[in-house]
């Protein structure tokens, strides 16, 4: 996908409760190359506008799973406190 498209879909996907800028998108997704976890080509949207399209490469697939299992890890040990037994 490209940027634009990136936002849109965590938006939609997100219903409408994550909104990310493109002040924080671009910079996020230049480092994400730099790191070697993304890889960008150049093309074309449906408009025919220039844009640059994302794809997650093995390294990024496995920063993502190391990632989630963190995410997963900390949203578990917020939910016992906010939920006691």
């Amino acid at each position: 996908m490209h940027g634009f498209a990136i936002a849109d879909a965590i938006l939609e996907t997100s219903e409408d409760v994550l909104l990310v800028e493109e002040g924080s998108l671009y910079p996020a997704l230049q480092r994400l190359l730099v790191k070697g976890y993304l890889v960008g080509e150049w093309g074309r949207t449906q408009d025919n506008r220039r844009a640059r399209y994302y794809k997650l490469t093995a390294a990024g697939q496995k920063q993502l799973g190391i990632e989630v299992k963190e995410y997963l890890r900390v949203n578990r040990a917020i939910t016992r406190i906010i939920q006691p037994a």
